[in-house]
């Protein structure tokens, strides 16, 4: 079944420690949200092999999801696991690139070399500004009655866990599966009007899963461990470059997507299809030729709007061949095209 609880804790991170445990380490994050306390347990290790985590901090994060998370109260806020909202999904929710990811190691003696030297950078951070804020994606555990709780100490214990993707497990998690309840951390800092996104993700887990129950998808073979998409994947075949998301004129206006055919080879569009934020799609048809762009108008059904969407191409299997995302300011400039 997918994940029970699932939403985001915003609050004010007040003390960080590494879990000693190299079974199965986390770094565990103390929050304060209001009068009530949480501790986040963020994995930094596998327990299947490769141990390794994929891992991926952005320190100049821009996305749509951040427009209305600082509206929330310091408190933890259950989300619906649907698109359009404040629900994270890496795959269908366009918030990074997977082949940006990379691999490190949860602890190494020394300074700014492993998994938990790079999360507790910003957190540590975070601690020192009082003004900061964290914001945990997962699902949460408790209150404990009053159980104290077992890193922090604070009664009763309380928290969120599964700060991490919540799809395409193996089959020893594949009871976890589901789509729009993937895990992430966000920390924003005022001070400097700035955006750090932490994603996590096992090796294990596949990138191309079903829209329904979040399970690794039959129509791509087992990719292997790591960050690069395998031959076997559509990933980047062609790619999204630009979109006239604010056109001139009254509407309803004729937005477009400019596609390129990053492949080797020609390629057939019948079948395939562009979705919008809500996951409203238009087929496409034609042929795309090998290095060739092509300018897509888009009908009214898909709706691209001008604070902040994302933008998906999906394969004649439905699969996510690319995605990209925009935000309300670089859709400001009537008549220009976003470069992505």
């Amino acid at each position: 079944m997918p994940l029970k609880r699932y939403g985001v804790l915003k609050g004010r991170a007040i003390a960080a420690k590494r879990e000693e445990d190299q079974s199965s380490p986390h770094y565990q994050v103390h929050i304060q949200a209001g009068s009530t306390h949480y501790r986040i347990a963020v994995n930094v290790k596998s327990q299947l092999s490769p141990s390794e985590l994929l891992f991926l901090v952005d320190d100049h994060f821009q996305h749509p999801i951040t427009a209305n998370l600082p509206s929330l109260e310091d408190e933890f806020t259950l989300l619906s696991s649907k698109p359009g909202g404040q629900a994270v999904d890496f795959i269908r929710g366009n918030l990074f690139d997977r082949s940006d990811m990379r691999l490190l190691p949860p602890n190494l003696p020394g300074p700014d070399n492993d998994l938990s030297d790079r999360i507790g950078h910003y957190v540590t951070r975070a601690i020192q500004e009082m003004d900061a804020r964290v914001y945990a994606f997962g699902e949460r555990w408790g209150p404990e009655g009053g159980k104290a709780d077992k890193i922090f100490g604070f009664r009763p214990g309380n928290g969120i866990h599964d700060i991490h993707m919540n799809q395409g497990n193996d089959t020893s998690h594949r009871g976890d599966d589901g789509v729009w309840q993937d895990g992430a951390l966000l920390l924003h800092f005022p001070s400097t009007q700035q955006w750090v996104a932490v994603f996590l993700a096992f090796q294990s887990q596949a990138w191309h899963t079903d829209d329904r129950t979040g399970h690794a998808s039959s129509d791509v073979p087992d990719p292997g461990p790591g960050p690069q998409p395998s031959p076997t994947e559509p990933d980047h075949l062609v790619r999204i470059v630009g979109a006239l998301v604010n056109p001139i004129g009254p509407a309803p206006e004729q937005e477009a997507v400019t596609l390129l055919n990053a492949s080797p080879a020609d390629i057939d569009l019948a079948g395939w299809q562009i979705a919008d934020r809500l996951k409203n799609k238009m087929a496409l048809s034609g042929t795309i030729h090998s290095g060739a762009a092509i300018t897509v108008k888009l009908s009214q059904e898909v709706q691209l709007g001008n604070k902040g969407g994302i933008v998906t191409l999906l394969n004649d299997k439905g699969l996510k061949v690319d995605g990209v995302s925009y935000t309300a300011e670089q859709s400001q400039k009537e008549g220009w095209t976003i470069v992505f």
